[in-house]
Formats: structure tokens, C-alpha cells, sequence
């Protein structure tokens, strides 16, 4: 399945609400973007239960404040949630939703600026999580670069980051380097995105050699390399906030 087919499906959503008044305002929001459906209404996470064992469900909304179990401990109490946006009129749920992976919270009254960019980063969260699937059965894990009359196998793994250089790029290795006549756009095709991340227009590293992170640095094997801040959100929402380790 390609990119533009895993975008073309709309994702099954699952509205989870005591108040009729918040269901309706979300399914109104719903039907304004077409790349999600309001599949199930629940008012209770009783109810939502249900609904998980008999339905593939892509995206959750979720009400925080309903009787008898709340949607914190609704939503701890499950082994395989799918995508999940907490809805709530109290900020100070916050925290707790985002111990637990949530792709996004949203305060109520909320307005659709706020559920759409809430919507937009479920869609993203949900193509990220297909792509690995769709790779991960799959036993090439190199390249071969040219180098004058030589083709050279060069493992994922042992590439630290490919650096752009006007029209080349320099692939980085524990080392040695490799200077190939190629664009970044084409590189970045060719690599895994489960295993590389674009941090910067000119950088592209493997997310498994970076040793820290730190303002707008990133130290790969001793190198300092610029983050861009346009990256810096998609980094640690697609990968960093899903291992971090909180005190």
C-alpha cells in the first residue's frame, strides 16, 4: 500500500461522551474533514469497551470527565488503544494524558482550529504507525552507492547521518564517508523513515545513533548537528515522546 492509498482512507473514529452536546459538536467537526469518519457514538466507557472488541477503531475521542469510569482510567485500563485526542473542560488532566501516548488534548469549548490541527496529527501519528508494518517483513536493510567503476554495500545501520552538499551528499559512517553525486530528496527515498528522520534541509540522521538532543543541537557520534525548529515538534511527537522517561 502507498502513501497516497493509506491517505485516501478515512480514519474510524470513535467518539467517547456523556455530554450529547460535545458528541454532536465533534461529529459536526468530523464531517468537515475528509480523511476521518465518525463510525461509533459511546456515552460511556463501558459502552466504548464494547465497541474496541467488535470494531478496528484508527481514532478515539475521548471525554475525560464520565460517570463510573473516567476516560483516564478507561483509557490505562486498555492493552491496544488505538489513537487517542482527550477531550475535557479541565486543563489539569493534562499531564496524566500525555503519560499516556495521547495524540493530543484538547480543552473544551473546542474550536475546530484546535480540532483540526488536534486531527492533523492523528492522520500523521496513524501513516506512521502503517509504514514500519508495511516494511518490517522486508529483509534488504542496504544500499549500493557508485564510486567510479565499484558498486559499495552499505548497511542502514552503519549509517550515522547523510549530510547535503549543493548537488552530492555525504553519507557519514563510523569511519569513513562517502561522497555520492545524488540530491537529498533522493536519498532520503531510497532510507527507511522508521529508521531516518530529515532534522534539517541539509541533514538526514539515523534515529537509533543519536546520543542526545539538546535546544536546537543534535550529537550524533560526537557531531554536533543543527535541528531545524519546523523539525523539532514532528521529532519528538513521531519519536522522542513515545520512549521518553519522565521524572
Amino acid at each position: 500500500m502507498s502513501n497516497n492509498q493509506i491517505n485516501q482512507q478515512p480514519l474510524k473514529c470513535l467518539i467517547v461522551d456523556d455530554e450529547m452536546g460535545a458528541v454532536e459538536g465533534i461529529k459536526l467537526y468530523i464531517e468537515k474533514l475528509d480523511f476521518l469518519v465518525a463510525a461509533h457514538v459511546s456515552f460511556s466507557a463501558v459502552e466504548a469497551a464494547r465497541v474496541l472488541q467488535q470494531e478496528c477503531i484508527d481514532l478515539m475521542f475521548l471525554d475525560i470527565n464520565m460517570p463510573d469510569l473516567n476516560g483516564l482510567e478507561f483509557l490505562e485500563s486498555l492493552n491496544d488503544p488505538p489513537l487517542t485526542i482527550m477531550t475535557t473542560a479541565y486543563s489539569e488532566y493534562a499531564l496524566d494524558g500525555f503519560r499516556l501516548n495521547v495524540v493530543d488534548y484538547l480543552l473544551k469549548p473546542i474550536s475546530f482550529q484546535r480540532f483540526f490541527q488536534a486531527a492533523q496529527k492523528a492522520k500523521n501519528a496513524y501513516v506512521s504507525q502503517l509504514i514500519p508494518q508495511q516494511t518490517k517483513d522486508v529483509k534488504e536493510e542496504d544500499i549500493y552507492i557508485k564510486q567510479g567503476d565499484a558498486f559499495i554495500r552499505i548497511l542502514w545501520a552503519d549509517i550515522h547521518y547523510v549530510e547535503a552538499m549543493q548537488n552530492y551528499v555525504k553519507i557519514h559512517l563510523q569511519d569513513k564517508t562517502h561522497l555520492i553525486h545524488q540530491s537529498m530528496n533522493a536519498t532520503e527515498e531510497m532510507l527507511p523513515n522508521s529508521v531516518f528522520f530529515r532534522i534539517h534541509k541539509s541533514y538526514l540522521v539515523n534515529l537509533f545513533h543519536i546520543d542526545s538532543i539538546n535546544g536546537g543541537r543534535i550529537y550524533v557520534k560526537g557531531h554536533e548537528l543543527p535541528l531545524s525548529k519546523y523539525r523539532r515538534e514532528d521529532l519528538f511527537e513521531t519519536v522522542v515522546n513515545k520512549k521518553l522517561l519522565s521524572k
